[in-house]
């Protein structure tokens, strides 16, 4: 609070408590997350596998009335009109939602229905995005046989996932065209 003393027309500033400036605990959980992973070497290059030039199959997990699998379709189906593309419907933010996201993932594994897998959302704050930041989700995703595309956000935000996925899109559209070939440019690399 603010005091004035008016014999000299000075004020005073009284201050009951004191917080830290710039790193929020968010950020703090994630860098230290981060660390640890790291340490434990879950994203090392070495794990990493390479997407298939002609997936038969897409699996994308993410909102069922989002505008990620909207995107990804138009794009999916835009460059390859016969991609098969199957949502695995998730939340993707609220208290929780990572459990959602990693049965989903696990279960496509279990039942070897797709060749790439997307995981995804479109942007939002830090906490928007703190699905995505959690470690049993990590492990799962390191733990897939399948290949898995982080698409979380948008091109400046990171998450852990970014990380330990195979391979991280700047976009969820983006991550449709680094799994769906353009069905043209090939036939054309073809002919020549």
């Amino acid at each position: 609070k603010i005091g004035v003393y008016e014999a000299s027309g000075s004020y005073q500033i009284y201050v009951d408590s004191i917080k830290e400036d710039g790193i929020g605990s968010l950020y703090l959980a994630f860098e230290q997350l981060k660390e640890k992973l790291q340490k434990e070497g879950i994203f090392d290059e070495a794990h990493k596998r390479k997407l298939p030039l002609l997936p038969k199959s897409v699996a994308v997990v993410t909102s069922e009335t989002g505008a990620v699998i909207r995107d990804i379709l138009n794009v999916s189906l835009r460059r390859f009109p016969k991609a098969n593309i199957k949502l695995f419907p998730s939340a993707v933010q609220g208290e929780g939602a990572y459990k959602e996201l990693v049965s989903q993932v696990k279960l496509i594994n279990e039942l070897e229905c797709a060749d790439v897998i997307i995981i995804g959302r479109g942007g939002g704050s830090l906490e928007d995005l703190w699905n995505f930041n959690n470690e049993e989700l990590a492990y799962t995703i390191y733990n897939s046989k399948i290949p898995v595309v982080s698409a979380v956000g948008h091109e400046t935000d990171f998450t852990i996932i970014d990380f330990v996925s195979d391979l991280r899109a700047p976009t969820p559209s983006a991550a449709a065209e680094l799994v769906c070939v353009d069905k043209m440019s090939q036939i054309d690399r073809l002919k020549k």
